[in-house]
C-alpha cells in the first residue's frame, strides 16, 4: 500500500534526527544539515514520488540527504572534513540495524531522563527544540556563548542517549 502525503511527512519528522545526521556526516555543519533535511522533506512532498513503505522512504531520504550534502560542499568549494562513502555506508547499516523499541517505550524513557536532567539543561533543550530557536538565539537568551550552546547540546544528546538506553535495558531486563 502506498504511503499518503501525510504519512510521508509524519515518517520524515519521526526520522528527522537520523536523516539530518546523514547530511551532517557529509557537511559537518549543523545548520546546513538542517537545511538539507528541509530540502529532502520538500522534495518528498512536492515531487511526484511514491513510496510503498517506510523502509523505501527512509532509504530514499538517506541517499538524497547525502547527495544534497555533496552538492552543498561543491557549491561552497571549500575543504571540509567529511566521511568517505565506505564509512557512510557503515553508519547507514548501523542505524538500520539498531534495535527498535516501540515508540511509546522510548518516549517514556526519554521523559524520565528529561525529568531527571538539571533545570538549565531542560531550558536549553526547550528553547532549541520545542520553541524552535536557533543556537545563536538560545545563546543570547541564556546569556552564554554560541560554542557553549553547541557543547552543552552535544553533551546533553550523549547523556540523554545513555540514559534512554539504560532505561530501555532495564525495561528489557524486567520483561
Amino acid at each position: 500500500m502506498e504511503l499518503t502525503s501525510e504519512e510521508v511527512l509524519q515518517l520524515l519528522m519521526k526520522w528527522r534526527t537520523r536523516v539530518s545526521a546523514a547530511a551532517w556526516t557529509v557537511v559537518c555543519d549543523v545548520h546546513a544539515a538542517e537545511d538539507i533535511f528541509q530540502n529532502v522533506a520538500l522534495k518528498a512532498m512536492t515531487k511526484d514520488l511514491r513510496f510503498e513503505s517506510e523502509a523505501a522512504l527512509l532509504s530514499w531520504a538517506f541517499v538524497v540527504a547525502r547527495r544534497e550534502g555533496v552538492d552543498w560542499l561543491r557549491r561552497r568549494q571549500r575543504e571540509t572534513l567529511g566521511l568517505d562513502d565506505e564509512l557512510l555506508g557503515l553508519l547507514d547499516q548501523e542505524w538500520r540495524s539498531a534495535p527498535s523499541h516501540p515508540s511509546s517505550v522510548k518516549i517514556e524513557a526519554l521523559r524520565g531522563c528529561l525529568a531527571a536532567a538539571p533545570e538549565s539543561a531542560r531550558e536549553l533543550l526547550k528553547l532549541r527544540y520545542f520553541d524552535g530557536h536557533s543556537c545563536e538565539e538560545v545563546a543570547g537568551r541564556m546569556g552564554i556563548g554560541l560554542n557553549a550552546v553547541y557543547k552543552r547540546v552535544s553533551r546533553l544528546h550523549v547523556d540523554l542517549k545513555r540514559c534512554v538506553e539504560a532505561k530501555l535495558a532495564e525495561t528489557e531486563g524486567a520483561a
